[in-house]
C-alpha cells in the first residue's frame, strides 16, 4: 500500500457568511470568519484528529502536509 504524503481540503464560502475548511480523506470539517482563520483551524482540527493515532490507518505517511483548494464563487456582470 502506497502512503499519501498530503491531506487534500477544500475551502468555501460559508452559508451565511465565513469560511468552511472541509478534508478529503479524514472526517474533519472546521470553520472560521476570515480565511486566515479558517487556515489556522484546520491546521489545528487535522492536528488534533491524528495526534497519537497510526497514520498508516488512515493511509497516511509521516509528517503529511495539507494541500488546500480554495472554491471561490465567480462574480457575474
Amino acid at each position: 500500500m502506497t502512503l499519501q504524503h498530503t491531506i487534500k481540503a477544500v475551502i468555501r464560502s460559508g452559508e451565511q457568511s465565513g469560511y468552511v475548511a472541509e478534508c478529503m480523506e479524514i472526517t474533519v470539517v472546521t470553520q472560521g470568519k476570515t480565511l486566515d482563520e479558517v487556515t489556522k483551524n484546520l491546521r489545528e482540527a487535522v492536528s488534533l484528529h491524528l495526534e497519537g493515532e497510526d497514520l498508516a490507518e488512515f493511509g497516511l505517511s509521516e509528517n503529511p502536509t495539507i494541500i488546500v483548494t480554495l472554491e471561490l464563487e465567480p462574480e457575474y456582470a
